[in-house]
This record gives structure tokens, sequence and C-alpha cells, in this order.
């Protein structure tokens, strides 16, 4: 029988991986026994004091506005007739302090700070304490919803400040040592160690775009904006959630990518939001029988089917049935990982697709570009005695697409909101419903259903498409 593992030996100050392969028979035998204190050392310290320090606590506080109202206020009746921010107009007034704690990454000279934006959302007030106990007030300098990335900054008056810099995370394997550091629960810096658990995981929940790191390092609640750091002193990415039944850590965290926080940090635009490409084009994960209809080996890549008209994918020659296996190199498995590829992206720039057609593989560029505006939203609430009164539209676009967080976008009429009480509401509409004809006249923009809206009609005809399923309301009056 024999033992087998890696050892990590502190000489000088220097970590270094051994391998150990140690024979029972020959420690019994006292062969290759170490023959000083040193030689037994177990250590992360020296990696903790380099990178720990540029882990920071981050305090927040939000105050928060409340109305003692009567609960009479609330009763649909009262808010059909008042509108449904009726009771908010009476009452007592009062506030309370919303404190919050979380932790983030100094990655600038200058004071740049990353951490999840769920840890600063809504704070009046962000306060940043280093771990030799220097306090800071941090400006928020622009956040990214969609991958729950916020970037900080603080002004040390010229003195320095520790950094972690941002790793290569495309380089991460399974199976590689990393260290989580954060504040767990409010007691103090706590670092953790672990390995890298799972890659490219998209299928978390946490946020829109995300191929986040798996690891088993113990995360808990306060770890949230805390660095996940390779043994090489990089910072391999953000911690940001947990998979937890009861609150506390199962073994199961997951991490921000570094490559996706070093393209938020590059991307901020002067208003603090983050600008990146839109492909434009639409499919599904390729399953086991199409693998086997079009002769993969196993289900790989994204099967196209639709796009946006004259999008970006289009006009560089992707075609309906084609397999995206790969982008700039990297494979993609589901629509969620190629969502994440391209938008770490930058816009202006070429991505390179592989794709699979009848005839083999072939490599296309496409040049990457934002989201379109057009058309114009035209954003309307319609009013009135027809069956769409109550309703909120708007035309869509893919800007709007982007910022409503859609996943697939297509033209035409779109629910916006559906007020309570009224009409709309009764015939059941509901937001992200698609207006497609009424009467037999088919809707392709808000004037459109204004102008069908005054018509006198005694009976309407209403097709609309939800979630890709086209459903008719007959509305007698």
């Amino acid at each position: 029988m024999r033992l087998s593992g890696y050892l990590w030996f502190v000489r000088s100050g220097i970590v270094g991986l051994a391998m150990a392969s140690i024979g029972i028979s020959s420690v019994a035998a006292g062969t290759d026994v170490p023959q000083s204190r040193e030689q037994i050392s177990l250590s992360y310290a020296p990696l903790v004091e380099q990178t720990a320090p540029a882990v920071v606590n981050i305090y927040t506080k939000t105050i928060v506005k409340q109305r003692r109202v009567s609960p009479l206020f609330n009763d649909p009746f009262f808010q059909r007739f008042f509108g449904e921010d009726f009771g908010l107009q009476f009452g007592q007034q009062k506030q309370r302090v919303q404190n919050s704690l979380g932790s983030g990454v100094i990655v600038g000279r200058d004071g740049m700070i990353v951490t999840n934006n769920h840890v600063i959302e809504g704070a009046d007030q962000i306060r940043v304490v280093l771990t030799d106990r220097r306090e800071f007030d941090a400006e928020l300098v622009g956040v990214d919803e969609q991958t729950d990335i916020a970037v900080l900054r603080i002004d040390s008056e010229g003195a320095e400040l520790p950094i972690i810099e941002l790793g290569d995370s495309d380089q991460l394997l399974v199976g590689d040592l990393v260290l989580a550091i954060g504040n767990p629960f409010g007691v103090g810096q706590t670092v953790t160690s672990g390995i890298i658990s799972g890659l490219a995981r998209t299928h978390v929940g946490v946020a829109d775009i995300g191929s986040f790191i798996q690891t088993d390092a113990a995360i808990n609640p306060g770890n949230s904006g805390g660095a996940l750091v390779t043994m090489d002193g990089h910072m391999a990415g953000i911690n940001t959630a947990i998979f937890s039944n009861n609150g506390g850590s199962l073994g199961i965290g997951f991490a921000v990518p570094a490559n996706m926080v070093r393209f938020v940090i590059e991307g901020l635009g002067a208003d603090g939001r983050v600008v990146r490409p839109w492909l434009g084009a639409w499919g599904q994960a390729v399953s086991s029988d199409i693998a086997e209809s079009l002769g993969l080996d196993r289900p790989e890549g994204v099967l196209v089917n639709e796009f946006w008209p004259d999008a970006a994918a289009e006009r560089a020659g992707l075609k309906r049935g084609d397999v995206i296996l790969e982008v700039n190199g990297n494979p993609v498995s589901d629509p969620l990982e190629l969502k994440f590829r391209i938008a770490s992206l930058r816009v202006g720039s070429d991505a390179t697709l592989t794709i699979l057609r009848p005839d083999g593989r072939e490599m296309i560029a496409v040049a990457l570009e934002t989201a379109p505006t057009e058309p114009s939203p035209d954003t309307t609430q319609i009013n009135g005695n027809n069956p769409f009164a109550g309703l909120t539209i708007a035309n869509m676009s893919p800007a709007l697409g982007e910022e409503l967080k859609l996943g697939r976008i297509n033209p035409g009429v779109t629910v916006l909101k559906v007020s309570r009480g009224t009409p709309a509401a009764q015939l059941r509409f509901r937001p992200m419903d698609r207006l497609i004809s009424v009467n037999g006249t088919g809707v392709t923009s808000v004037d459109d259903v204004r102008t069908l809206a005054r018509g006198k009609n005694t009976q309407w005809e209403i097709v609309i498409d939800r979630g890709g399923r086209r459903l008719s309301l007959v509305v007698g009056q």
C-alpha cells in the first residue's frame, strides 16, 4: 500500500510543490524520514501573506423609508379607483438604516476595487476597511448587473495599496488548488482552501451572463465579492454565490471568472455602465439526438435557429442549421456559454466562430457591434374603452431586449406592464406578451395599437405570442 498526495513545503518563505509518494514499509524501516521540522511544514502562509492584504471588508448603509398605513389601503378595490400608490400619501413616514457586509478586492494601485453588485446595490454609503485597519469612503465607479460585478474606487491620498493581479481564468483546470479569502458571517478576514471543482457552470441562476468557476473552498455569507486566488498569487475570480439549503457552505461555491471581471473594468463607459457586443443570433444546445443526426461523436455546441434581421451574425454568413462549436478557440456547450463568450469580447473587435456544416467545419469572422437601438421604443400606456386599456407597450429593439434581460428578442410590439384592475388585466395579458394581430390586421408598431384601440369595434379577435406559443383572445363588447 502506498500513499500519494501534494505537500506544500515552506523554505525561506518560498512556497514549492513536491509530490509525496511515501511507502508505509519505507517509513517503518526508517528511510525517507524528514530530517528537520522545516521539511514537514505544510502551510499556505506565504501565499496568504502576499494576497490577503488586498482583500477588503465592505460595509454599506442604506436608508429605507417606510410609511405606516392601514392594510385597508392595500385592498384592490381602493387601488383600482385611486391607483396602486394609494396609501403611500397617508400614514407616518419613518426611516431606518439597513446595514450589510461583504468583501472586495483591490486590483489597481489607483484604489480600484471590484466586488459583487449585490453587495453594494442601493447603498447610500460604502465604507472600505483594509486588513491593516485603514478605512476609506468608497466611490461607485460603475456596475454591471448582468454579471453581478461592481467597481469602486478609494482615495488613499498617495499611500501605497496592496493589490491582487487578475489572472487568466481560461487557463484554469479542474483540480487546481485555490484559496477563498473574505469575511464570512462578519467574523473577520478568513482564508479557506480547496480546488477548482468545475468550470463553465452556466446554469447557476446568479447572473444573466455567467460561466462560473465552481470550487469546494468554503464560501459563506459575507464572502461575496472576495477573492478566489490561485497558487501563483493571481486572482482566479470573484466569489459570488453558494449552493446551500441553510445558508452555510456545502462545498459548492461559484465565482465570476477573472477574465469577465477584467472585461467589466475595461468596458465601463462614462455613465458607469458596460457596453458589450451583441451577436444577434440564438439557438439551442445540441442534444444527443441532434448530435447523432449531425455526425458528432458527442453533444456539443449551439444549433442556430433564429436571427434578428440584418444582425452582425447574419451579415457575416451564419445560417440557420449551423452549429457554433467555438468562439475564438474556446468551446461552447450551450446558449448561455455562447452568450458569455461573446459578452466577454470588446465592441469593434472580431469574433472567430468555429461552425459545423454538412460539408465540414468552417471558421467565420463576425464584426462585433452593440445592440441596435432601432426601432425607437415609443413606450405608451393604452387607455380608453378597449381590451388594451391598462397595457404599457413598446416597440421591441435589441437594446431594449438587453435592458429587459430577455434571452431571445423578436421584432414587434411587446407588453411591458399590465396595470391591476384594468380591462387588460381581466383578460390576463402578461408582461412580455407580443401582439401579433387584431381582427386580422397585423400589428407591427405601437402606433398600430393606438390606432386600433380607437376603433369602434363590437368584437375583438386578438392574437398574441407568449413564449413562442400563439394564443387567440376573442372579446365581445
